[in-house]
């Protein structure tokens, strides 16, 4: 299966890996020739220094990655622009930033905020209607977690996909124990066997790893994915 030209990298909740996950597919697009591009829609807890954009160049190396919107407080989009009195621009915005991208590289790895349905904008915008507005050219990665409960979280994000017509590449688990118990163990296998890939599995503490060691390791970690670089000739800007 081959990556689209743009890619949005969605979590079936917080915290489940999908940073990690964005750098390790820009890593993979660019070894195998790509230019990538990396946006953010909207960027929260900045009071903490958090920044998925620094991690992604931190551990991807040199690439243009980019934030529609900087949030201060660590919470959801709407809230946190709520308490920085800032208007959030509409999801009809971050997809015209990102179709600019597009004109100008072979990919677009667009990592949303939580899990899919979480509101970017101030009418209830969420990374399935940025999808939407994207069309045809726009498929997802679903980010998971193995432990106990991501079955059913998994299977919900996959309906919700399906029901809006928009493409799932597949499942990856961002974050593997390096001890397995039987319940990852499990919820890998049952996973492996859905109708949707399961697309990789990325080790725990790769965020730990020395950048280096991230981008000689990144490739290897998806065992469903066949990275093909799309060239430019064609996209619509």
């Amino acid at each position: 299966m081959n990556l689209p030209r743009i890619v949005l990298v969605t979590g079936t909740d917080t915290g489940v890996g999908k940073t990690i996950t964005t750098a390790a597919l820009a890593v993979a697009l660019q070894q195998q020739g790509s230019s990538v591009a990396v946006y953010k829609p909207c960027q929260s807890g900045n009071v903490d220094g958090d920044s998925d954009c620094t991690e992604v160049v931190r551990l991807a190396g040199p690439l243009m990655a980019e934030a529609g919107v900087v949030l201060q407080e660590p919470m959801a989009p709407v809230p946190a622009a709520a308490i920085d009195n800032v208007v959030l621009p509409p999801v009809a915005a971050h997809a015209d930033r990102i179709r600019r991208l597009a004109s100008e590289h072979d990919h677009v790895l667009v990592e949303g905020a939580g899990g899919l349905l979480v509101a970017l904008d101030h009418d209830g915008g969420t990374l399935a209607e940025l999808g939407a507005l994207l069309g045809d050219a726009v498929a997802v990665v679903v980010v998971a977690r193995p432990s106990l409960g991501t079955l059913n979280h998994t299977a919900l994000t996959l309906e919700a996909l399906d029901r809006r017509d928009l493409p799932a590449i597949g499942v990856v688990l961002g974050s593997w124990p390096t001890t397995p118990g039987p319940v990852e163990l499990s919820n890998r296998e049952t996973l492996a066997s859905w109708s949707t890939p399961l697309l990789g599995v990325i080790e725990a503490d790769a965020a730990g790893l020395e950048p280096g060691i991230f981008r000689n390791r990144a490739a290897g970690w998806f065992d469903r994915l066949r990275l093909e670089t799309s060239r430019l000739d064609g996209m619509p800007a």
